[in-house]
């Protein structure tokens, strides 16, 4: 990893993803977090004040050694605790059925090989435990998807990584889980090109 990757990047993220619009977001989706809870792509911590009280302790994975200094922060103001842990999402060592909820917050755009770290969240979650997201990916308009095809190559620089045009609804589908409800919608004041999203909840 790189200057830009664990210095520059860390801290743009951290910037632009913790204004209201996205803090309503992570509010909304993390009301259904519950049990033992695992997140994966956890960066600078910016879900930790929004999970309800009745979350106690979470894992969390990152691969990204620099988001640390910014989730500390996080992690020190918050009552949760908190089992961080630097590594990939695509090759867990976690158990098989381990976790009641498993949480992924604009992660999934960034993900090498994420059908592998689609099927780990499978894995890894009880029978009848809960996949609880909120992603960036393809538009259902045309003309969006053109844009975002176009601009895709610029976004995975710029992004460390990150694609606009994945189909998450289709990735999701892939993996078999026994119910799966999503909602899209454009995010407010956002681009369409990125800001179309993905909230919802699949059971294992």
């Amino acid at each position: 990893m790189g200057f830009y990757t664990e210095v520059l990047f860390p801290w743009g993220m951290d910037l632009t993803m913790s204004g209201d619009a996205f803090s309503q977001l992570r509010k909304q989706v993390l009301s259904e977090a519950k049990g033992e809870v695992l997140e994966i792509g956890f960066g600078t911590g910016l879900n930790l004040p929004h999970y309800p009280p009745t979350v106690q302790h979470i894992t969390t994975v990152d691969p990204n050694p620099g988001m640390n200094r910014y989730a500390k922060q996080q992690i020190a103001k918050s009552s949760i605790d908190v089992d961080r842990n630097v590594l990939s999402s695509e090759a867990l060592p976690m158990a098989d059925n381990r976790f009641d909820t498993v949480v992924s917050t604009w992660t999934l755009c960034s993900i090498k090989q994420i059908e592998k770290a689609l099927s780990e969240v499978k894995r890894v979650l009880k029978h009848g435990g809960q996949f609880i997201f909120l992603e960036h990916g393809l538009s259902d308009e045309p003309n969006v998807q053109k844009w975002q095809h176009r601009l895709n190559p610029i976004q995975n620089v710029v992004g460390d990584g990150c694609h606009v045009n994945r189909d998450m609804r289709a990735l999701i589908e892939a993996c078999g889980f026994s119910s799966l409800n999503i909602e899209n919608f454009y995010m407010n004041k956002a681009p369409k090109f990125i800001g179309y999203l993905y909230k919802g909840v699949a059971i294992k």
